[in-house]
């Protein structure tokens, strides 16, 4: 797994778990993603399938993309799609992503890198593996993950911020069993590039065989614990969680996970995605790639999409904008 890393995680500054008297935070629920299928073709699993949303508030929508080795010709993308009214994070873990828009903006990200896509006031996106990689194949692995945006911020202007792997902050437990990376928000000092319109944190922890990680999460923050691979359990209670389940966890000020002293052969490690957010709380109206307020404000995106008012695609050999409305 090439996000990055470093060498030695005992130079790296201490993520230190609090005293035991704190309260940490127990699993309310785990639930496995369903596998399905997004734009051209690539396999997800859909993380958030099946949870309540008000356990989910400001984060709408997660698929883990891939893990999955492309044959040559076989690597897949997205059409051209429309969003407005909420954030796209792409995290890619393995392989190379480009992406465009009809503002203007774009660019490429790989192993490790963040693409912040806030759609604000709406866009048009693309995002394929370059040519390259169709004809090589390879790795491809990553997350997208949905953040709301509170009603006044919907109607922002569209705008990127392109994090690369070197950028993110690293930290390690005190026994160095665990790398975290902070892509947003703070962990103990440790803090994250992203910048947030919704005060957020998203953290990728590799946690070694038989290592345990307790960290500091805000109490007025929810709490999340993704696995991308590998096994282990979650909770002082140790609830098993594993490759493709989501953790709820409840009201407390600290996160626990650890991992399983067996692993398997192809992730040596436990790879997980911490996530936790200030709800929101306002009403959702949500269909295909517009996340409003209200239906009005939905039906209306729609119809700025199909009058063009989302903006007209840039001139790209083979590029047509598909009129099904595509979770990116």
């Amino acid at each position: 797994m090439p996000a990055v890393n470093v060498a030695d995680w005992t130079v790296l500054p201490r993520v230190i778990a609090a005293p035991t008297q704190t309260e940490d935070r127990a699993p309310v629920t785990v639930t496995t993603a369903p596998k399905g299928y997004e734009g051209e073709g690539f396999p997800v699993r859909r993380a958030f399938a099946g949870v309540d949303p008000s356990k989910l508030d400001p984060f709408i929508h997660m698929d883990q993309m891939g893990e999955v080795e492309y044959a040559p010709g076989e690597p897949k993308g997205t059409p051209w799609h429309p969003h407005r009214g909420f954030e796209t994070v792409t995290y890619l873990v393995d392989g190379v992503f480009e992406h465009q828009d009809s503002h203007g903006g774009g660019g490429s990200i790989t192993d490790g890198d963040t693409q912040w896509m806030t759609a604000g006031s709406g866009l048009l996106h693309i995002e394929a593996p370059p040519e390259w990689l169709v004809v090589k194949g390879g790795l491809f692995h990553g997350l997208q993950l949905w953040v709301n945006l509170p009603k006044a911020d919907k109607w922002l202007p569209p705008h990127y911020q392109d994090i690369r792997s070197a950028d993110v902050g690293l930290g390690s437990t005190p026994d160095a069993g665990a790398l975290l990376r902070v892509i947003a928000g703070e962990v103990d000092g440790v803090k994250g590039p992203g910048s947030t319109h919704t005060p957020m944190a998203m953290v990728h922890a590799t946690v070694l065989p038989g290592a345990e990680m307790t960290v500091p999460w805000r109490t007025d923050f929810n709490a999340l614990v993704y696995v991308m691979s590998g096994s282990g359990y979650v909770g002082r209670e140790r609830r098993p969680i594993e490759s493709g389940q989501l953790a709820v966890l409840g009201h407390g000020e600290t996160i626990t996970v650890g991992a399983d002293q067996q692993q398997d052969s192809r992730h040596p490690a436990l790879e997980v995605v911490l996530l936790g957010g200030l709800p929101i709380r306002e009403p959702i109206a949500w269909a295909g790639p517009f996340v409003m307020n209200t239906k009005a404000e939905v039906m209306q995106a729609f119809e700025d999409f199909q009058k063009g008012r989302l903006g007209t695609i840039p001139t790209v050999p083979h590029a047509e904008v598909h009129g099904e409305m595509l979770q990116d």
